[in-house]
């Protein structure tokens, strides 16, 4: 296990949401195929895509989106951080900022005040499957897991 993956398991224990940390092969990390191979529906499965203004000083910003809804980077994201011009950060700006690679991300081991918005769709879900952390690990858990970390806002029409 490697320090954000420690991270990650601190973090959900300190959120006292039972969870399933399961390991998996890293060639499945990505949604797409980590829902084919492990057999979970794609409704079940959230992604953490990190977002970042395009003017300097950079900001930065954590969505939690349902795998099968389209973030609304343009208009709501946009006007909550309150940018006039907003983008997908880069694979490699991910990874800077959270020290996890794409198919990896999670909500759970994010940097002090990055701003975090949820995804309303995923709190109707009975249970979810988020990032690890690495590429080699998912978390199966409940939404509520969402509604108690620090920072974190439900957002209604996050995503279309």
């Amino acid at each position: 296990m490697d320090d954000v993956e420690r991270r990650v398991v601190e973090v959900l224990d300190g959120l006292g949401v039972p969870y399933e940390l399961w390991p998996i092969d890293p060639d499945y990390a990505d949604t797409g195929p980590f829902c084919e191979k492990y057999g979970v529906p794609l409704e079940h499965s959230a992604n953490t895509i990190i977002v970042a203004s395009k003017k300097e000083p950079r900001q930065y910003a954590a969505c939690v989106v349902m795998a099968t809804r389209r973030l609304d980077v343009n208009h709501v994201v946009r006007r909550l951080m309150g940018v006039s011009r907003l983008s997908f950060a880069s694979a490699d700006e991910t990874t800077a900022l959270t020290g996890m690679m794409i198919g990896g991300v999670t909500v759970f081991a994010l940097p002090d005040g990055l701003p975090i918005y949820v995804d309303d769709t995923l709190m109707d879900l009975p249970w979810l499957i988020l990032g690890g952390g690495s590429r080699s690990s998912k978390i199966r858990t409940s939404p509520e897991v969402l509604r108690r970390l620090p920072g974190a806002q439900i957002v209604a029409g996050l995503t279309t």
